[in-house]
């Protein structure tokens, strides 16, 4: 069943993340609605950098404008994504679980829950799916390809709604990379930090003896590797679950 992609893209989070999906999806001839925790104003260079596709909005609007939403938030404010706006809407969750001084998440630590689990549980009327998180700012850009292409990039996606699910990959299509469908929310460790289908499979083998700062900002100037659909599902399959978290 082909699932028609949308036409315009709500996004909320405008941090490294959500600014280079927003380019993306310009690029690839869709508008997107674009908001932050600071207000609409604050979002004016950005808008007029993308050009006429792209607005401002509050997160509330960017929810009622798009049916398709990216939660492009940090984890640990998960909870400010307005959960009544946001219902009915299949939302991307591109957040990975960052453990630094001062803040931990138990129900992730002891492996209670998935992060992608613990963002459907506050937005309970939503229809959460996995992706775009395993993926650098720099490497989405670089390696969006056209259907067909032979060096075409897949990015796994997880979610419990298959509706959901189908109309996620329409979107990554249109963006210009394939879909693999690793699971469910429960599946979606699988593709967490500490796996090997996280960032690596984009940007190749980093320099060893690297602190995990240092690995953040060498995958944020490295160039993309393309990572095919076959090699993406075996990964996956491979993958042992390790501690939660990416230490910073």
């Amino acid at each position: 069943m082909r699932t028609t992609p949308p036409r315009t893209l709500g996004i909320i989070g405008t941090g490294m993340v959500g600014a280079a999906l927003a380019r993306r999806a310009v690029d690839a001839g869709l508008r997107v609605v674009l908001s932050n925790s600071r207000g609409p104003a604050t979002l004016a260079g950005l808008v007029a950098e993308l050009g006429e596709r792209a607005r401002a909005a509050t997160p509330v609007e960017t929810a009622a404008a798009a049916e398709l939403v990216v939660a492009a938030v940090p984890l640990a404010v998960h909870e400010q994504l307005p959960r009544d706006a946001l219902a009915g809407r299949t939302v991307i969750d591109p957040t990975n679980y960052a453990l630094y001084p001062g803040f931990s998440l138990p129900a992730l630590d002891d492996d209670t829950l998935t992060s992608s689990q613990l963002v459907q549980r506050h937005l309970r009327d939503s229809h959460v799916v996995k992706t775009l998180h395993s993926i650098g700012p720099r490497q989405m850009l670089e390696l969006s390809r056209p259907p067909g292409a032979p060096d075409r990039t897949a990015l796994p996606l997880s979610g419990d709604d298959p509706a959901a699910k189908r109309r996620v990959t329409a979107l990554l299509d249109v963006l210009g990379f394939d879909a693999v469908d690793i699971g469910s929310l429960a599946e979606s460790w699988r593709s967490e930090p500490n796996t090997p289908l996280y960032a690596l499979p984009y940007l190749g083998d980093p320099p060893p003896g690297l602190a995990p700062a240092e690995f953040v900002a060498w995958a944020q100037r490295a160039p993309g590797v393309p990572a095919s659909a076959a090699r993406i599902g075996a990964l996956a399959a491979s993958a042992v679950r390790g501690p939660a978290g990416f230490r910073l």
